[in-house]
C-alpha cells in the first residue's frame, strides 16, 4: 500500500517532476491539470527548443522571494542533479551559449515526451480539463473541480502563475494558496516586452540593432543593463535585453513610478571617441547632407529620427554641421531615451513576478507554514528569474523537492 495519496495540482514541469519523484518515492500520485494536456508551456520554451537549465544557474539571477530561501532550493537539485536527472530519461543535453543548455533534438517536444513516458511508467493518473476550484480538509484533504473530488493526503500546488494563460496557468494557484492563508505578493509581468508613447515607434517597426539597453529610474539612476539585439515595434522595445529589464520595469509602473530605456547604439565607444568618428565622417564627405553622411552609419530607417530629434535639418549639409549639433547627434546615439509607458499582457510574458511570499513557506521542504502537509512549487512562488533556462531550473528543483518531501 501506498504510503501517501498525493494530489499534485498543476501538470506543468514543477507538477510533472513533483509527480515522477513522488512517485518514485512510493506515493500514489494524481496530478489534475486544467488544460486538455499535461507540459503545454514547457512545449513553448525556449522558443521551442526547451532552455532546461543555465550552467551558471545561483540565486543571483532570480528575484522575488528571499535569496537563502532560493539558495537553499536549488543546492537541494542543482544544475548537476538535473542534467543526470534528465540525461537518465534520454535526454542527451548541450550548452549552447552563454551556459544555456538544451536537448541535442533541439525540441521542446523531447523533454516533454520523456518526461511523460516516465508519468506513464511510474502509472500516475492524470485528470486533464480538471481545473481545482476548492481544497478542504477534515481529515485528509478533498480537492473540487467542476465534477469531481479527489481525496489525498498531501497536496502539491503547482499550479503556475499567470502568464501564458492559454497554455495552462491563470492565476487560480494564487486563489487557491490565499484561499488556505497565504499571502500573495501581487503577480506582475516578467520578461515581457515593454510599451513607449513616443510618436516615431510607428516608423521603426520591426527595425532590428544590436545595442545596449539602460533601465533608468526617476532619479535617473540606472539599475540595471543589458547588451544584445533590440526589436522596435509599434508599441515598444522587445528583444532578450529587453526582456531581462522588463522585471524592473514592471515593478515600477505596479507602483506608479516613472522608468524609461536609454538605448546607446555605440556601447563601445565612449563619447568623445564617437565625436572623433562623427566628425571625421563630417569632414570627409562635406557636399552629402547629414541624412546621406548616416547611410552606413546607422540603420537607414533610424536616421531620419535621430536628425530629428536632434533638431536638425535632414538637408543641411555635412560641412555645416556645427559642433553643438555634433554633440547633440552623438548625446542622442550614446542615450536614445524611450520613457516607458506599461508592458505588454499576461499572454505575451514569459514568466509571473509575484506570488505566495517565501516566509510562508519552509525553506527546507516548501511545506507550507499555514497549512500542514500542503506543498508549493514553481511559478507558484514569489520567486523569477532572468532569461536562460533559470526559470525552468526553478521548476525543476522546487518540484522536486516538494515531491520527495511530500512523499516522506
Amino acid at each position: 500500500m501506498a504510503k501517501n495519496k498525493i494530489v499534485i495540482i498543476g501538470g506543468g514541469a514543477s507538477g510533472l517532476v513533483a509527480a515522477i519523484v513522488a512517485a518514485r518515492n512510493g506515493a500514489k500520485v494524481t496530478i489534475l491539470e486544467r488544460k486538455d494536456r499535461i507540459g503545454k508551456k514547457i512545449l513553448a520554451t525556449g522558443n521551442g527548443r526547451c532552455n532546461l537549465t543555465n550552467m551558471h544557474c545561483s540565486s543571483k539571477y532570480f528575484h522575488g522571494g528571499d535569496k537563502d530561501f532560493i539558495t537553499n532550493i536549488l543546492e537541494q537539485f542543482d544544475v548537476n542533479k538535473t542534467l543526470e536527472f534528465f540525461s537518465e530519461l534520454g535526454i542527451y543535453p548541450i550548452n549552447v551559449d552563454s551556459g544555456k543548455v538544451y536537448p541535442n533534438s533541439l525540441q521542446a517536444s523531447s523533454v516533454l515526451d520523456v518526461l511523460r513516458l516516465e508519468v506513464d511508467r511510474l502509472k500516475i493518473n492524470i485528470e486533464c480539463n480538471a481545473e481545482v476550484t476548492k481544497i478542504e480538509r477534515s481529515n485528509n484533504f478533498v480537492v473540487y473541480t467542476k465534477d469531481k473530488k479527489y481525496y489525498g493526503n498531501k497536496i502539491i500546488i503547482a499550479a503556475g502563475g499567470k502568464s501564458s494563460p492559454d497554455l495552462g496557468s491563470n492565476g487560480s494557484g494564487f486563489t487557491l494558496a490565499k484561499s488556505l492563508g497565504h499571502t500573495i505578493k501581487k503577480p506582475i509581468p516578467s520578461l515581457v516586452q515593454l510599451k513607449s508613447g513616443a510618436d516615431f515607434l510607428k516608423q521603426i517597426k520591426g527595425v532590428k540593432i544590436n545595442a545596449l539597453a539602460k533601465i533608468i529610474d526617476e532619479n535617473n539612476e540606472i539599475m540595471r543593463k543589458e547588451y544584445g539585439e533590440i526589436l522596435f515595434t509599434d508599441y515598444g522595445i522587445s528583444g532578450p535585453p529587453i526582456l531581462q529589464i522588463s522585471r524592473i520595469a514592471s515593478d515600477y509602473l505596479n507602483d506608479n513610478k516613472r522608468v524609461s530605456v536609454d538605448i546607446d547604439f555605440f556601447h563601445d565607444l565612449s563619447e568623445k571617441e564617437l565625436d572623433q568618428i562623427l566628425l571625421k565622417r563630417l569632414t570627409s564627405m562635406p557636399n552629402k547632407t547629414i541624412q546621406e553622411n548616416f547611410i552606413g552609419f546607422i540603420n537607414k530607417r533610424l536616421i531620419n529620427i535621430i536628425i530629428k530629434e536632434a533638431g536638425i535639418a535632414m538637408n543641411k549639409k555635412s560641412a555645416d554641421i556645427k559642433k553643438e549639433e555634433r554633440n547633440k547627434l552623438v548625446s542622442i546615439l550614446k542615450k536614445f531615451s524611450l520613457i516607458i509607458t506599461g508592458t505588454n499582457q499576461w499572454n505575451q510574458s514569459q514568466v509571473t513576478a509575484g506570488g505566495i511570499i517565501t516566509s510562508e513557506i519552509d525553506e527546507v521542504t516548501l511545506e507550507s507554514k499555514k497549512v500542514k502537509d500542503v506543498y508549493l512549487a514553481g511559478e507558484v512562488i514569489d520567486v523569477d528569474g532572468d532569461c536562460g533556462g533559470y526559470n525552468l531550473q526553478w521548476a525543476w528543483s522546487s518540484g522536486v523537492v516538494a515531491g520527495m518531501n511530500a512523499s516522506n
